[in-house]
């Protein structure tokens, strides 16, 4: 059964131009030390795709060049794997940026699974660039947790934000933000981001002791493996209903593509994440790559939208910061 975004906004006579560049969000691979069934990058210990230096320098290259982006969004895999990682976050902050890094917590314990190599430095190291650290913790119970995650995920989950508490995170005056991400464990949207963010702030802090700055509630895309999942299970086509069902103008309006572009590993530019894992370019009138960047062509580009866009304008809206409406 087909599902047409485009058919969609335009009956609410809705157009969703780019209104900004404000944030340049890039993938700097697809190694992680996990292999979530609901990830839309098919990350795990045996990928091996990952951004080379060039790259990276042409990515801090076009942060220099432009004021206007003001956010480098820092994401994989588990980006910390990357060998330039530590060197990317150094080279933004002294440009002045605001760097998000998405944090896979338990990457701290784990660390490389093919180098070996250690990354228990991490909470200081994010501290000491103050980066905002955003990690996903799918629920405050172990159950679920490790359901969606793998066995032990939440005890190590726990103990990478005991750390990054430790010095310095989500305390009061420390400027030091940690927020944490929602992913539903099954095929529904997510529960109200307020109500949700007062249970995990609640149960964390009574059972753990633990603290952080705010809750993104993130949709399950429908793409790659989740998308695999739901097939496999018979159950894709009641989601994407559940999903066209739930359209919101409202957030449709604050889709995240309207205020950033994608870089992947490699250096192709898309317009947000979903697209980038889909192998979806920009739209062919525009710059197709980091390297022959053109800052006013992007802005004036006409972004490329698909049936998945439903996850996003769903209810509250979902984004890489959450709900959008």
């Amino acid at each position: 059964m087909p599902y047409d975004f485009h058919d969609k906004i335009q009956q609410h006579s809705l157009e969703l131009p780019p209104a900004s560049l404000a944030t340049l969000q890039v993938n700097v691979g697809k190694l992680c030390n996990q292999a979530c069934l609901h990830c839309h990058v098919d990350a795990s210990p045996k990928r091996t795709e990952a951004m080379d230096q060039r790259t990276a320098q042409r990515v801090i290259e076009v942060l220099a060049a432009h004021p206007q982006i003001a956010t480098l969004d820092i994401t994989g895999g588990a980006p910390e794997l990357n060998p330039h990682f530590d060197w990317m976050v150094a080279e933004a902050k002294k440009l002045g940026k605001h760097v998000m890094v998405r944090h896979n917590l338990t990457v701290q314990f784990d660390g490389n699974p093919v180098t070996g190599e250690s990354k228990e430095y991490l909470p200081e190291f994010f501290a000491e660039h103050r980066c905002e650290v955003v990690s996903s913790l799918p629920y405050y119970s172990q159950y679920f947790t490790d359901k969606q995650r793998g066995r032990g995920v939440f005890n190590k989950s726990i103990e990478g934000m005991r750390r990054l508490n430790d010095v310095g995170y989500a305390k009061d005056g420390s400027g030091l933000v940690l927020n944490l991400v929602y992913n539903p464990v099954g095929a529904f949207l997510p529960a109200a981001q307020a109500g949700l963010e007062a249970d995990y702030k609640r149960e964390l802090a009574a059972k753990f002791g633990l603290h952080f700055n705010s809750l993104f509630t993130i949709t399950n895309m429908p793409i790659h493996r989740f998308k695999a999942d739901l097939v496999r299970h018979g159950g894709y086509d009641s989601y994407m209903e559940k999903l066209l069902n739930a359209f919101n103008p409202a957030a449709a309006e604050g889709v995240m593509c309207r205020s950033q572009i994608s870089v992947n590993y490699d250096g192709r530019l898309s317009d947000c994440d979903f697209n980038q894992m889909l192998e979806l370019p920009v739209e062919s009138a525009a710059p197709q790559t980091i390297f022959d960047w053109d800052f006013d062509a992007l802005l004036a580009r006409r972004i490329v939208f698909a049936d998945h866009c439903f996850g996003c304008t769903a209810g509250a809206g979902s984004s890489c910061g959450g709900a959008t409406a």
